[in-house]
């Protein structure tokens, strides 16, 4: 059987923002055999996990990470305070605007970077300032606050998958602090669903208050294959729906679909240069050229941006 707008419920036009293509043909298709409690593919409510990569799955990466350019932000205003950073590598690059330098350091860098620019600040003012700063920041391309600069078709998805029993987490190598102020607003996915690299912490008590502290060094990573680890870790079951943008996000996308039953795993390719960017296997964000090269052979879903959606912002 094939799904098509037909098959949901009366008054509903599931993925709008999704052109009408084998891709979004497959995914519908995805939803209807799991939750189809006569069919072969049935899957209860309880086992039907939606994982999603965040940076440039749902929001967008290039042409370097979001959470780069708050922590820029915040080194650049610390600075008078450490002329030693002028000669040292990562921070001299960061004051001289070098964000291809930046950018190399990875997933790693940006969190070394962050866990300095962020080092003494309560877990509670880090996320007002992050959340102030997503709110207010304008991208200066697309002219839109950065919390804006977030995928219409995903959330379509998003909402699609949560109306039919899914449970959708985000699984990034970004700081989980510097996702969960926000993630509930404009994902709908609330922050205890949220797993991401983290800093170290320590409780401290001042006048009989108690805080976390966050200090400058790295508690975890989550990236690669430790993106599975992780997803055992916090949700502690395999996903069947897995989304991510780049070969970062290989390692869970393998991990969901050597699950027994029906499985789905999708990669978004950013190919739309005019209304987007376009960039996949050279760069310092967001490199697809593995998934891309294996996608055929592992029934991976190839979503490609230009073609398969119609709109990919929301309207301000």
């Amino acid at each position: 059987m094939t799904l098509s707008a037909s098959t949901f419920p009366a008054k509903t036009n599931p993925l709008p923002s999704w052109s009408e293509s084998p891709t979004r043909e497959a995914i519908l298709d995805f939803i209807r055999a799991v939750t189809d409690e006569g069919g072969e593919d049935f899957v209860p409510p309880s086992e039907r996990i939606a994982t999603f990569d965040n940076d440039g799955t749902l929001w967008v990466e290039y042409p370097i990470y979001t959470q780069f350019l708050f922590t820029i932000e915040r080194l650049k205003a610390l600075a008078p305070q450490h002329p030693e950073w002028q000669i040292m590598q990562p921070f001299k690059a960061v004051l001289e605007d070098d964000r291809e330098k930046v950018g190399a350091s990875g997933v790693k860098g940006l969190m070394d970077l962050t866990a300095v620019a962020s080092a003494g600040m309560t877990a509670d003012k880090f996320a007002r300032e992050v959340r102030s700063w997503l709110t207010t920041t304008r991208h200066p391309r697309f002219d839109r606050v950065y919390a804006r600069c977030i995928y219409l078709p995903q959330l379509e998805l998003l909402d699609t998958l949560r109306a039919h029993a899914f449970k959708t987490f985000i699984v990034s190598g970004g700081d989980q602090a510097f996702m969960c102020p926000v993630t509930a607003e404009i994902y709908g996915i609330p922050p205890e669903q949220v797993i991401g690299s983290t800093v170290v912490s320590e409780l401290k008590l001042k006048d009989g208050q108690a805080d976390l502290v966050r200090k400058p060094g790295i508690n975890s990573i989550v990236d690669r294959e430790t993106k599975p680890v992780s997803i055992l870790q916090h949700i502690g079951q395999r996903p069947i729906l897995a989304f991510g943008n780049s070969d970062a996000d290989r390692e869970m996308i393998e991990y969901t679909m050597a699950g027994k039953g029906r499985r789905l795993g999708l990669f978004l390719h950013h190919t739309d240069a005019v209304r987007e960017y376009a960039y996949d296997r050279e760069g310092q964000v967001g490199v697809l050229a593995r998934v891309l090269d294996d996608a055929a052979a592992n029934d991976w879903v190839i979503v490609d941006m230009k073609n398969d959606w119609s709109q990919v912002f929301p309207d301000t």
